[in-house]
């Protein structure tokens, strides 16, 4: 009976941790019709090819975009993603279709209840927070590619 009390525990400790994770992901909304209109903006500006010779994208106003509009933020991620999404014994390759969209920047996160890190260079950008002793985290990485920022690499755990 032992065993069967401390799964249940951990099981609920699991999905409380993947419950704070989705509310994360979505404490922050934007207006629909300033979403849609800058969507539609976003999708005919990404279909222009970049010049030989332009100057790279600034990351801070592409990292403020990519958290606020949804369509913009699909354009620039890297699918097949690099990592995935391990939540107890279920393991989630990214895709189009499974896709959560980030809403909270790195900066925002509350970081009296997580842990947060992040290193920005001149091509990448890497990004974690954690919440202590719970197995749950989540890490992503994005890089200059083509003189425009994509996200590459991204981690959820939930364990």
């Amino acid at each position: 009976m032992l065993w069967k009390r401390k799964f249940t525990t951990n099981r609920a400790i699991a999905l409380a941790c993947l419950a704070a994770l989705l509310v994360i992901f979505s404490c922050k909304t934007t207006k629909k019709s300033t979403s849609e209109s800058v969507s539609s903006q976003s999708i005919k500006s990404d279909k222009i090819e970049s010049k030989p010779f332009s100057k790279p994208e600034n990351f801070d106003t592409f990292y403020d975009r990519f958290h606020t509009d949804s369509a913009f933020q699909m354009s620039r991620i890297k699918f097949p993603l690099q990592g995935k999404f391990i939540g107890g014994e279920e393991e989630m390759e990214w895709s189009r279709d499974n896709w959560v969209m980030m809403k909270t920047k790195i900066y925002d996160i509350d970081t009296t209840i997580y842990k947060t890190t992040f290193k920005k260079q001149e091509t990448s950008f890497y990004q974690k927070f954690w919440l202590e002793n719970s197995g749950l985290s989540s890490e992503y990485r994005f890089e200059l590619i083509g003189n425009k920022w994509f996200l590459v690499y991204a981690l959820d755990q939930n364990l």
